[in-house]
């Protein structure tokens, strides 16, 4: 492989260099290979310390978010490593963006992406929730309580505050006529994001949505039917709702007909361009005949095409692939107008709400299996050649659009998610239609249940237990100091106020309006969204405080 010099002169040269670390072997060739011993540096951190580790990192996170819980929340503003901007104040969102390096850190990205994925909301509550549980386990641990007996009665506690939740928690009828209740749940759960100043409106939007894609028999909502879409441009009181499907595409010719009613759409993902050998032939060409034959062979194959389309019956194309520039002059002679280059999902989307069928060859076109629609136009915004198309009164389902209109893609980024979260708490509304209130008010009657469940449970548990219920408070704490309140002041003032009245309704006045009573301020949360959140937030507490051995591999020096 290489000259006989050059191994003799590599063995001189390398084991001087740092003899421990590494060391010098021949392959079968004579050529010189160095082994690099790994192990020396891995770091290992046992017993309490780690505990004390761990709870240091979890607390770290908790504590970026809890600034951006409730209606006076901050944003957090995120760049990625290729210089996208993030502004949001989701949860979930944050943690995903901010990528953490610590493996505890880790956990609780992955107990808020849970929340997201089950819930939808309540990400950054349960968090907050988290590390507040840590914090309290901490001062546990110094008093010499052994890990495992916090787990337990924590876990304990947290059965507690569930039974509680249902227990103070209220059905709220609402029905496809009074959609009032929803709405101001929605308002809730929109209060705390940016798009605040116009969150009546936004409400009524996602309610809308879910009600007309929800299975009221089967108390489900299939949101694959509800699509959130966005367009710079506008302002946010622009956002609509529209009933149809909106497509970020253009009919593909620009003389074809802009609106159809009552349209037949033929749904194809099969290009519109003729046959291409497959296999690596040439043709020869060497006479002006055989050219035009060839051509009119072209020709007719394109208008074979077109009139297949035409036979069934379509006045739509939707096709997933393009079409030659021949094709597109065909179908605007033949007055069909066409849309290409649509993505395979909408094209699913669109077949389940047109009621057709996606055809994978010409010859398979047939009548039944186009879809319906009530009215297709394409819509062109301010000065810009942005156009959309817009599908409305589908024949078979309910397939809706929310299409968000904003100052910059920021903006538009940040309604989106904020409404897939109003979004999701519909859902859950029309899933199990128990409330609980909002405002800390709940978390405060958890507390003191836990508080006096407490002084019933012989044992190093009940330690614990008060500890969860000190956990609890904050939430409340948080949102009144964001809120600009005195918060020790404010918290403890409506404990005292809901053990003397017994009102589980009292939370805190972020708004300042002058009432506690989040009944009157309707601050509603879902009962399976906070459930939810203790569930979570003590199992993954329950997880760190099992650890008790840190061992990392070395890096790569």
């Amino acid at each position: 492989g290489c000259s006989p010099s050059t191994p003799r002169r590599a063995a001189n040269v390398w084991p001087r260099a740092n003899v421990g670390k590494m060391s010098l072997a021949f392959d079968e060739f004579g050529r010189p290979f160095i082994i690099i011993k790994e192990q020396g540096n891995k770091s290992r951190i046992r017993g309490i310390e780690a505990q004390k580790a761990n709870i240091q990192a979890a607390k770290s996170v908790a504590r970026t978010l809890r600034s951006s819980l409730g209606p006076k929340g901050m944003d957090k503003i995120l760049q990625s490593g290729d210089g996208d901007i993030t502004i949001t104040n989701d949860g979930a969102t944050i943690l995903e963006q901010m990528e953490v390096e610590h493996q505890i850190g880790k956990l609780l990205v992955e107990l808020s992406r849970s929340q997201d994925y089950e819930i939808g909301d309540g990400t950054t509550g349960v968090v907050v929730l988290a590390g507040s549980l840590l914090e309290q386990a901490e001062v546990l641990l110094d008093r010499g309580i052994h890990p495992l007996r916090i787990a337990e009665g924590y876990e304990m506690a947290s059965k507690i505050a569930v039974a509680e939740l249902q227990k103070i928690s209220e059905a709220f009828e609402f029905s496809e006529a009074n959609i009032e209740p929803l709405v101001r749940t929605c308002m809730t759960t929109l209060s705390s994001k940016i798009v605040n100043r116009c969150k009546r409106e936004m409400a009524e939007i996602c309610v809308k949505a879910v009600m007309a894609v929800a299975d009221m028999e089967r108390r489900d909502v299939n949101l694959d039917l509800i699509k959130v879409e966005g367009k710079v441009g506008g302002k946010l009181e622009d956002t609509t709702l529209v009933n149809g499907i909106v497509l970020d595409k253009d009919i593909s010719h620009p003389q074809m007909a802009k609106t159809i009613d009552d349209a037949k759409i033929a749904i194809l993902t099969c290009p519109f361009e003729p046959p291409k050998p497959k296999t690596k032939h040439k043709i020869d060409i060497d006479t002006a005949e055989k050219y035009e034959e060839l051509r009119a062979q072209e020709e007719k194959y394109f208008k074979d095409m077109v009139q297949q389309c035409k036979d069934c019956g379509a006045t739509l194309v939707i096709c997933q692939w393009g079409f030659d520039d021949e094709a597109n002059h065909m179908l605007m002679h033949e007055k069909l107008p066409a849309i290409r280059w649509v993505g395979g999902v909408e094209l699913e989307l669109l077949a389940i709400a047109t009621g057709g069928r996606i055809v994978p060859r010409f010859q398979e076109l047939s009548p039944e299996k186009l879809g319906a629609a009530g009215k297709v136009r394409e819509v062109a915004f301010g000065t810009t050649k942005d156009r959309m198309i817009v599908i409305e009164d589908c024949a078979a389902s309910k397939a809706v659009t929310i299409f968000v209109r904003g100052g910059n893609k920021m903006m538009i980024d940040e309604t989106k998610r904020s409404l897939h979260d109003a979004i999701c708490v519909a859902r859950n509304l029309v899933r199990s239609n128990a409330i609980v209130y909002g405002g800390g008010a709940a978390e405060i009657a958890c507390g003191i249940a836990v508080e006096e469940a407490a002084d019933s449970v012989p044992g190093v548990e009940q330690y614990a237990m008060r500890a969860f219920s000190d956990a609890l408070d904050a939430v409340p704490t948080a949102l009144a100091e964001n809120s600009g309140l005195p918060p020790i002041e404010t918290v403890a003032m409506i404990k005292s106020e809901q053990l003397k009245t017994k009102n589980p309704h009292l939370g805190i006045d972020c708004k300042e309006t002058g009432t506690n009573d989040m009944k009157t301020q309707g601050v509603f949360e879902t009962l399976i969204g906070k459930q939810q959140q203790i569930l979570l937030a003590t199992q993954v507490v329950k997880l760190i405080l099992k650890i008790d051995d840190v061992i990392t591999a070395g890096q790569y020096q």
